[in-house]
C-alpha cells in the first residue's frame, strides 16, 4: 500500500481535470481526493497498491483532453495515517 501527495501544474483548471482524475482513480482502485488550488495547480492525495498508483499517475499525466496541459507533477511519498474510503473531489 502506498500513499502520495501530488501537485500537478500546467493548464489543469477549467478543463475537466478533477472529474477526469476521479474517474481514473476509480478505474484503478485508488482512493483519496483532488482539489484545485488558488495558484492554478491541482492537489491530489492518492492511496492504493503500488502498481495501481503508478498506473493512475501515468494516466493523469496525459490529462483529460488536448485542452489540458500537464507541465509538472511533484510527487511526495507519505506515511499512511488513515485510509480513504473513496476518491472525492474537494471544493
Amino acid at each position: 500500500m502506498r500513499q502520495v501527495h501530488v501537485i500537478v501544474s500546467g493548464r489543469v483548471q477549467g478543463v475537466g481535470f478533477r472529474s477526469f482524475t476521479q474517474q481514473v482513480a476509480m478505474e484503478n482502485d485508488v482512493v483519496g481526493w483532488v482539489k484545485n488550488l488558488d495558484d492554478g495547480s491541482v492537489e491530489i492525495e492518492a492511496q492504493g497498491k503500488d502498481d495501481k498508483v503508478e498506473k493512475f499517475f501515468n494516466q493523469v499525466k496525459k490529462g483529460p483532453s488536448f485542452f489540458a496541459k500537464v507541465k509538472n507533477i511533484e510527487i511526495t511519498e507519505k506515511e499512511i495515517e488513515n485510509t480513504f474510503k473513496n476518491f472525492e473531489i474537494k471544493y
